[in-house]
């Protein structure tokens, strides 16, 4: 009888012993875009017995250049349904077990607790180091992928003795400082090629094989096709966590005012008048926006500011509340009296709070 895994077990070095390792591993994906998508893929095509899936998001047509997993007909479902759907496809033999919520200090430790292996496969800050601290908590080792246009960051963090992701940075950035994928842009194959060396160190971790990158940081230039190694230090000091933040969200920009979710909704409800500037994409808005919001992309947003009227307060808005901070501070550096704010958190902090309230689809 033909062998789904055949040939891994000719494989020297590797087996029977080690795909039954494989076999009996317990794996959550946090993420379920651009790093998770060749993640589960490939975790799941190998016999990774079972595989959680953490993402709150649906998809979008802007991701389906990078993320493989989906087709343009899913466009607005749920990532985690979707990929469920496919992987149980590739591998019928496993357990999938999806989380169609995000990652958050209430929720993490609950989620986390019954496997083996935690796999970093988000875009943000903010989940990286909810993700370390409940590691550390909880005793387990995850693996870290980061990405920035066409570069990439691998390592292996909190395993037995070794460094965690706090002994590379021990504080998040200021949201000032940080770049992300709608911003700073990303080429479709970079998440794919950082995400198989995430799926690749899990392997070498679950089974035994090979070294794994604990203890280093492995940069990679795919512009160039460099690659080095950094060897990292671990902090004693970073294992001494007793308990997750309340929370976990990154330091915004002293500059820009930002309005909450919940304040929002209170000064519509009262009938204020004010300017809603949704920049976000096409696409991303007709998923869910808010009643009376204008779509403005910040892609072209700096041809327009001198479009917008001037005498009414201004709410910028997007998804995570890193584009709608740079469109505050275009308006800003136009206008530094003018009455802006931006929404922090973006809409997921909206649905997260509000659910639906004032959201047209």
């Amino acid at each position: 009888m033909e062998n789904r895994y055949s040939r891994q077990l000719q494989l020297p070095g590797f087996g029977p012993e080690a795909q039954q390792k494989l076999n009996k591993s317990n794996v959550l994906v946090v993420g379920a875009g651009g790093l998770g998508v060749p993640v589960l893929q490939y975790l799941a095509g190998m016999g990774i017995g079972t595989l959680g899936l953490v993402d709150g998001d649906h998809i979008s047509l802007t991701n389906l250049h990078r993320q493989v997993l989906y087709s343009t007909s899913e466009v607005g479902q749920l990532k985690v349904e979707v990929a469920v759907q496919k992987l149980a496809q590739l591998n019928p033999e496993i357990q999938l077990i999806p989380f169609p919520t995000h990652l958050t200090p209430e929720n993490a430790l609950e989620i986390m607790k019954e496997y083996d292996l935690i796999i970093d496969a988000t875009d943000n800050f903010e989940a990286r180091y909810l993700i370390n601290d409940a590691c550390v908590l909880l005793g387990k080792p995850f693996v870290y992928g980061a990405l920035h246009q066409f570069e990439g960051q691998v390592s292996v963090f909190n395993l037995a003795d070794g460094p965690t992701y706090r002994c590379l940075y021990p504080t998040p950035p200021s949201a000032q400082e940080i770049p992300d994928c709608n911003t700073a842009g990303v080429l479709g194959v970079v998440p794919g090629l950082i995400g198989l060396q995430q799926a690749l160190e899990a392997v070498k971790v679950l089974t035994g094989i090979g070294k794994s990158l604990s203890g280093y940081l492995l940069m990679l230039d795919f512009l160039n096709q460099t690659q080095y190694k950094i060897k990292l230090k671990a902090n004693p000091e970073n294992q001494r966590i007793t308990s997750l933040q309340p929370s976990y969200t990154v330091a915004s920009c002293a500059s820009v005012p930002e309005v909450t979710a919940t304040e929002l909704y209170g000064w519509l409800n009262s009938g204020k008048k004010m300017l809603l500037l949704d920049v976000r994409e096409q696409d991303e808005y007709v998923q869910g926006h808010l009643q009376k919001s204008l779509l403005t992309p910040l892609s072209v947003f700096r041809n327009q500011i001198d479009q917008l009227p001037q005498h009414l307060p201004i709410i910028t808005i997007c998804q995570k509340g890193g584009r709608s901070r740079k469109a505050a501070e275009l308006l800003l550096g136009k206008e530094p009296n003018a009455d802006v704010y931006s929404l922090a958190g973006g809409m997921e902090a909206w649905q997260a709070q509000l659910t639906n309230k004032l959201v047209v689809k």
